[in-house]
């Protein structure tokens, strides 16, 4: 009984993981596989604990919904002893929209209503209650913030002919109003963080997310995956860019990036992290893959690019990559590099970029703090963004590269 109920969850990852990863151009199959096998290996490994889900009635008001019109959501699981007064809040990911058919196509998924979200969800990884898989923010008021916009919580619009509501921006206001409410103005300390498209969220909201506290409240931020670089795809085109000027245009996010970037570049280029990062007064920490496989796979060396399959098996194995396609890949790390070499300057940001092909590391279990986590200088990701949270030391870790580091999941 025990295997068939896991079996039916990664048969559900692989389910909703169809929707979500068909919006942005990638073979379904392929990669819903790959993230059903990760995100199966986490849960049996932890046992996690589950916490239910809440509605924001509130958000009504607001005009703050889900694509499909139904009202945002959030999970939380309250804090005690001394986290009593600290929060988390996490902005769940899964990648965007950029056109009417994507769009509609999502409001059918948990990333476009709140009817079809879990009622309950594993909090693992940073999210644990658990000491010994979470040893810095286990005790803290933990919240993750399920993501239904499309937009990594920007824009705000509407297709009235395909019933979308494009309301990213609102349901951020809305979902702060909330937790403000709930006792997070009293916070002590707070951290913001999200994986991959929350990622990408936690860098556009991290200046909005400090300015909710008073200067005395110790706020800082954490982007998992959240690097998605400006970079030529293997066919020499700019698939990520094309991509991206899709959702930016549709949901007409340009109001909600920051003016120090919308006053001198288009929106579709402040959509991309690189562009923002060294405006970011906030300390900000920088968690990415040097070889991120979602960016692998859905950017660089996606199937459209490829007609030939020539990269299809480099694409699902990085074993089977040849000398040249390694060597391209060695390049996108180069890029990833340069494009945090300025942000690195700053003491207050920090840098974990490790060498493994994976993509976001905070929220499994087995990459976040486990027996086999990977490391760099035999530091775990987890002490890494304790050590910068907490200002024990100055993190800024960057990995040798590939194939240098034994300790990776890949």
């Amino acid at each position: 009984m025990v295997k068939l109920f896991w079996v039916s969850i990664v048969l559900g990852i692989v389910f909703t993981n169809l929707i979500d990863i068909d919006a942005y151009h990638i073979n379904e199959t392929e990669l819903s596989l790959l993230e059903a096998h990760e995100a199966s290996f986490s849960l049996v490994a932890t046992n996690p604990h589950m916490v239910g889900i809440t509605i924001i009635h509130s958000a009504a008001a607001k005009g703050a919904v889900c694509l499909d019109g139904t009202l945002p959501a959030y999970h939380f699981d309250r804090g005690h002893g001394s986290g009593a007064n600290n929060w988390l809040v996490n902005l769940e990911g899964g990648g965007w929209c950029n056109n009417i058919r994507t769009c509609v196509y999502r409001k059918t998924s948990r990333h476009g209503s709140s009817k079809l979200m879990e009622k309950a969800i594993a909090f693992t990884g940073i999210l644990s209650n658990n000491f010994h898989e979470n040893p810095d923010f286990f005790n803290w008021n933990r919240v993750k913030i399920r993501y239904c916009d499309g937009a990594s919580f920007t824009g705000d619009s509407k297709h009235k002919a395909a019933q979308l509501q494009f309301r990213g921006q609102r349901i951020w206001l809305a979902a702060m109003e909330e937790l403000m409410s709930k006792g997070m103005r009293y916070a002590n300390q707070a951290l913001l963080s999200g994986c991959s498209a929350g990622g990408l969220a936690t860098i556009l909201h991290c200046d909005d997310f400090r300015d909710l506290f008073p200067r005395t409240t110790k706020v800082k931020c954490l982007s998992d995956g959240g690097l998605f670089l400006d970079a030529f795809d293997i066919a020499g085109g700019r698939t990520l860019r094309k991509f991206f000027n899709g959702v930016t245009t549709l949901q007409r996010v340009k109001k909600d990036l920051p003016q120090t970037c919308t006053n001198h570049l288009d929106p579709t280029s402040c959509f991309f992290p690189e562009n923002l990062i060294a405006s970011i007064k906030t300390p900000l920490f920088l968690l990415n893959s040097a070889y991120d496989c979602q960016q692998i796979q859905a950017s660089l060396a996606p199937p459209k690019q490829d007609p030939h399959g020539t990269w299809r098996d480099c694409r699902l194995n990085h074993a089977k990559c040849n000398a040249s396609q390694i060597e391209f890949l060695q390049g996108f790390r180069k890029q990833m590099l340069k494009v945090v070499r300025g942000f690195s300057r700053s003491n207050k940001n920090g840098l974990f970029i490790n060498s493994c092909f994976a993509h976001c590391q905070s929220e499994r279990q087995n990459t976040w703090f486990s027996d086999n986590s990977p490391v760099i200088g035999k530091k775990e990701i987890a002490v890494a963004v304790g050590d910068w949270y907490f200002d024990r030391t100055v993190v800024k870790d960057i990995d040798c590269p590939y194939p240098c580091d034994k300790s990776c999941n890949h």
